[in-house]
């Protein structure tokens, strides 16, 4: 894909989130890998809803910016799992209500996020990592994630938002919604005691989608 068409990718994708409600005001950020190996980013204090295709913060494949705006300050957090993991061609972070409003509960298991509920869940997330809070911008979410050495593909940011990395922007922006409608069917079903997948059947899942499952 050429600059100019993922530039304009990114830019309907976010802004079809934001639209959605799923990120708001100038939460949330995104980034893409380009086809010389570097990375399209969005600047820091933007909106998903109004991002600028020519002002999408421009590295190289050295990881030096060399045009366009500031990006984000949680560079450390993108830079992570491009690092960790060689399939992302994209990583997606939001402020989605549910998935934050979930990782703030009690028993909540922090090396599985998310109660199997439905099949997509399982096929586009594997299983998700909870994270502790950590300040925003602060470079320890970073090291957090290259702590999981590239086991995950999502994690959840405790009392801040999900992270999602996916093997081009389209995979990753598709995961972290269904992660997020993941989240509120939880909370919509929360002691109404929902009959969940059977481990049988995530590991069926797992075995056919070859999904990443591991702890």
């Amino acid at each position: 894909m050429t600059d100019s068409a993922l530039r304009e990718q990114i830019c309907l994708l976010a802004k079809s989130m934001f639209d959605r409600g799923l990120t708001g005001g100038s939460t949330g950020n995104i980034s893409a890998r380009t086809a010389d190996g570097g990375l399209l980013v969005s600047p820091t204090g933007t909106s998903f809803g109004r991002l600028d295709p020519g002002r999408l913060s421009r590295f190289d494949s050295a990881g030096i910016l060399i045009s366009g705006d500031k990006p984000t300050k949680e560079m450390p957090l993108h830079s992570a799992f491009y690092d960790t993991r060689s399939t992302a061609g994209a990583v997606v972070h939001l402020h989605s209500c549910h998935s934050v409003a979930l990782s703030m509960l009690p028993d909540i298991d922090p090396d599985n996020f998310l109660p199997p509920l439905t099949p997509y869940g399982i096929m586009k997330l594997g299983r998700v990592k909870l994270l502790p809070y950590f300040m925003p911008g602060d470079p320890a979410m970073g090291e957090a994630v290259r702590g999981l050495a590239g086991k995950r593909s999502a994690v959840m940011l405790a009392n801040h938002g999900p992270v999602v990395a996916g093997k081009d922007i389209e995979a990753a922006c598709n995961a972290i919604e269904e992660l997020e409608d993941t989240a509120r069917l939880t909370l919509l079903t929360q002691g109404r005691h929902p009959r969940g997948l059977s481990d049988t059947q995530v590991q069926a899942l797992v075995t056919k989608f070859n999904v990443e499952w591991s702890a």
